[in-house]
């Protein structure tokens, strides 16, 4: 199973996070695949994002989730790619990496 969460508003992160974690619970360890992308004011949590957050996506980490920044927004925002925890990988444009990811077959989730 593939899935690719999107988020573009800060205050969703905790239900993005949750429905995360309850996904994981129930499909099992390794049984999945998941990206987040995060872009327009999302990426805020990745500079900006309360310590506990931050915590919860490294803890997803390493769980294998992917956490991805959108350069545009990064830059909209003013937001230095190497001010970003290092577990974030940037790609040049969240759309088009969810357009990408969703022709790899990820189911596309928007919390």
């Amino acid at each position: 199973m593939k899935a690719l969460f999107h988020i573009n508003e800060p205050d969703r992160w905790p239900r993005v996070l949750l429905n995360i974690n309850n996904f994981i619970k129930d499909v099992g360890p390794g049984g999945t695949s998941i990206v987040v992308v995060a872009n327009g004011t999302g990426v805020l949590a990745y500079s900006q994002g309360k310590k506990e957050l931050i915590r919860q996506m490294e803890d997803l980490h390493g769980q294998g989730v992917v956490f991805a920044a959108c350069r545009n927004a990064l830059n909209m925002n003013n937001i230095r790619e190497d001010s970003l925890p290092p577990f974030i990988t940037v790609v040049p444009a969240g759309i088009t990496e969810i357009v990408k990811r969703q022709g790899e077959g990820y189911a596309y989730i928007k919390p």
